[in-house]
């Protein structure tokens, strides 16, 4: 009797209840109840889709056959390693080249004064001082070969750029300098691959090359090219030593009065010695080819080919070191599409007004000036955050139109 009562008590209405029920509703209450429904299910057909992952997160890679253990990506769907993205782009030049055709000759770099706005070179004008500087490295004894070493010893900036594509369109190859390195890996790094010819940004730089030279550290160091403005008594300090000291600009002057035609490589030459920080012994030069770069960043273009694709409307900002392969990997894809890259001032402390000047995300939570403020952001932030983990990407949400309208709008 007692499973009976409660089969009974726990028993479907029947639609003759139903109509009972709702004919007791009033009006009001029947059409709140009408329009939660269309709520819920306007909700329920429009609700943001999460993103796919390009495979199986927890079946990323497969055992190569006969390799001895080495893996490779499940992306792609062939058994053959991807070389290139783009039949047109198969070397660092020809990437650069192919970023010019596709942008119509729209910005390429930028740069900024202190609360001025960014001014931009165009792809043309960066491709013609590339050849300059080139043709002036020619004349200065250097060779259009994948022999020819030069170092670059500079923050980033325009000319960092410049100086590499320059050397790619004349087949030589770029070695990276950095402050942390420290003088004697700096010594040792210019004595192994025999580089003759240093681009520099500062003359302070400039001044601990020479002290190389004067301690017989160096012996091969015959040039150094600076970007900024320097006093004559840095040149005349390197004259005694046997060292000339050019500005860019001279060089590039040069250049131009006695132009060379491109001698560009192929995918299997040298485009780059990438050296460790030394901290077990000496620094170790990574040497990569122009297909190896090519190759890298093609994956990255592989793997997410389903969810976005580059534009000429892409915008970087430039401020982790050029001299790590990273950064120069993130901005080959930007040149390779004809986008556009923004550097820093090079103080790490105007990062935000730079960011700023370029229309990217800044800080917003120095203007929530009450708890209460601060609250409803970080709780904003926090939901946006699970949307992103989730793999829900959007800018129209409720917490978009109520709090991070003005920034992406900036």
């Amino acid at each position: 009797m007692q499973t009976q009562e409660i089969l009974r008590i726990l028993r479907l209405p029947e639609l003759g209840d139903l109509g009972q029920f709702f004919r007791s509703l009033s009006a009001t209450t029947l059409v709140s109840m009408g329009a939660l429904a269309a709520i819920l299910a306007y909700w329920f057909t429009h609700r943001p889709k999460a993103l796919r992952p390009p495979c199986n997160l927890l079946m990323q890679s497969e055992e190569v056959e006969d390799s001895g253990g080495a893996r490779r990506s499940v992306i792609g769907g062939s058994p053959q390693l991807l070389t290139h993205y783009y039949d047109d782009a198969r070397t660092m030049y020809q990437v650069f080249r192919r970023g010019l055709s596709i942008s119509g000759n729209g910005p390429c770099l930028g740069f900024r004064k202190p609360k001025q706005p960014y001014q931009w070179l165009s792809y043309q004008e960066v491709a013609n001082r590339a050849e300059f500087l080139g043709s002036g490295l020619l004349q200065h004894n250097c060779k259009a070969s994948t022999d020819q070493f030069i170092g670059v010893f500079a923050q980033n900036r325009p000319e960092w750029i410049i100086a590499e594509l320059a050397c790619y369109t004349y087949s030589m190859v770029v070695v990276p300098l950095y402050d942390t390195l420290g003088p004697g890996a700096i010594r040792y790094i210019i004595n192994t691959a025999d580089i003759s010819t240093v681009i520099v940004d500062k003359p302070q730089k400039a001044v601990l090359l020479l002290e190389h030279v004067e301690r017989k550290d160096t012996p091969g160091l015959k040039l150094i090219i600076l970007m900024e403005p320097f006093e004559e008594a840095l040149k005349e300090r390197g004259q005694k030593c046997g060292v000339v000291i050019k500005p860019m600009q001279a060089v590039e002057d040069c250049g131009q009065a006695n132009h060379h035609a491109p001698m560009p490589p192929q995918p299997d030459d040298l485009s780059i010695v990438c050296f460790t920080s030394g901290t077990t012994g000496n620094p170790k030069g990574a040497m990569l080819t122009h297909g190896n770069v090519v190759a890298d960043f093609s994956g990255f273009l592989k793997v997410t080919e389903s969810q976005w694709a580059p534009t000429c409307a892409d915008v970087h900002f430039s401020y982790l070191p050029l001299a790590h392969m990273f950064e120069r990997m993130v901005q080959s894809v930007v040149y390779c599409h004809g986008g556009r890259v923004g550097f820093f001032q090079g103080d790490i402390r105007l990062l935000s007004d730079d960011m700023k000047a370029l229309h990217f995300f800044i800080c917003i939570f120095s203007q929530a000036d009450t708890p209460l403020k601060r609250w409803l952001l970080e709780f904003a932030a926090r939901r946006k955050q699970a949307e992103v983990r989730s793999g829900i990407i959007r800018n129209n949400s409720i917490w978009d139109e109520l709090f991070f309208n003005k920034i992406q709008k900036k």
